[in-house]
């Protein structure tokens, strides 16, 4: 599971693919295509901290000159890193 301190403050713009994780998150709001504010839950990290999600929407990445849509990514601003759940 990916963690990083909560004091750090650049962003990052990197994504972790994770296959321990169940979601995929980021804490980047720009990104978002739509962002379903309404979604609410909270999330248990593998260092066993707990995060909010306050979101719920569509990012659109591109890969290798390829665009992709990923849908249902939870947007939870504490988080420093980007997660893609490859499990």
């Amino acid at each position: 599971m990916s963690y990083e301190e909560l004091n750090h403050k650049e962003r990052k713009e990197i994504w972790f693919l994770d296959s321990g994780c169940s979601n995929y998150m980021s804490g980047n709001k720009e990104w978002f295509l739509n962002l379903d504010v309404q979604f609410r839950q909270t999330i248990k990290l593998g260092n066993n901290s707990m995060m909010v999600v306050i979101g719920k929407g569509n990012i659109r990445m591109q890969v290798n000159g390829i665009t992709q849509l990923i849908s249902e990514v939870y947007y939870i601003p504490e988080l420093k890193n980007n997660l893609l759940n490859i499990g």
